[in-house]
């Protein structure tokens, strides 16, 4: 049985990720602020704790890796306000989705791998608490159901694009990764799946390609492509 492992962010919701990140501080900044938190040192502060969870080697959870940043940052009284993120991505995160598009293709590439009878993974960067994890799945068109797992930086300690964020799924889920499909629009972040023995596609819709690699030696495409590629890999 085939698994495909879906990205989130700019895969299976369009979304300019610069776009999405300033409009998002906007919200958190506008939560925060009241409650003494500076807005430039608040957002130098969450992208400190990101890096964190990217440098995290699994011996902790992202969440904690985010959470140690943090205190360090602003003391350890500052956990009590944990609270208030937990609010806030509950409520204004919402207000994010504006800054998302959608498109029903998405939709139709996880339930076209589902109906071959593969299995399908939410494998987005589990940078977000489930909270807001569980809003981007819905503004997608998509249920958690929909995923035997999706990742989230309560439930896992490693980031793409480390290897063992994709070793890890596959030992939960006791896959091996010749039977694994990684598809993202990062070329660095989720074709790093490809050192693991998977078979990736880089869909190209929301493009990401930072270190300015060659996308021709990955199958790549729209999601017209991608469908394509996923019925000849599970035997349409």
């Amino acid at each position: 049985m085939k698994t495909v492992l879906f990205d989130l962010d700019g895969t299976l919701l369009p979304m300019d990720q610069d776009e999405f990140a300033n409009g998002y501080f906007r919200f958190l900044v506008r939560k925060m602020e009241p409650y003494g938190y500076e807005g430039r040192a608040l957002i130098k502060t969450v992208w400190g704790g990101t890096a964190a969870m990217v440098k995290n080697d699994g011996s902790r959870t992202n969440e904690e890796a985010f959470w140690r940043f943090f205190a360090d940052t602003y003391g350890e009284d500052s956990l009590k306000d944990r609270a208030l993120f937990e609010e806030f991505y509950a409520t204004d995160f919402i207000c994010a989705k504006d800054f998302c598009g959608f498109t029903p293709r998405a939709t139709e590439a996880v339930r076209r791998a589902k109906e071959l009878g593969g299995r399908a993974v939410l494998a987005t960067n589990p940078i977000f608490p489930d909270t807001a994890t569980r809003s981007r799945i819905d503004w997608a068109g998509l249920d958690p159901e929909d995923f035997e797992l999706y990742t989230t930086y309560e439930n896992i300690g490693w980031c793409k694009p480390n290897p063992e964020y994709f070793r890890e799924i596959m030992r939960r889920l006791d896959l091996r990764p010749e039977d694994c499909i990684m598809v993202g629009n990062d070329a660095d972040e989720d074709m790093a799946a490809e050192k693991t023995g998977m078979k990736v596609f880089l869909l190209t819709d929301c493009l990401i390609n930072k270190s300015g690699a060659d996308i021709d030696k990955w199958p790549h495409g729209g999601f017209g492509e991608l469908i394509a590629f996923i019925e000849s890999e599970l035997g349409a």
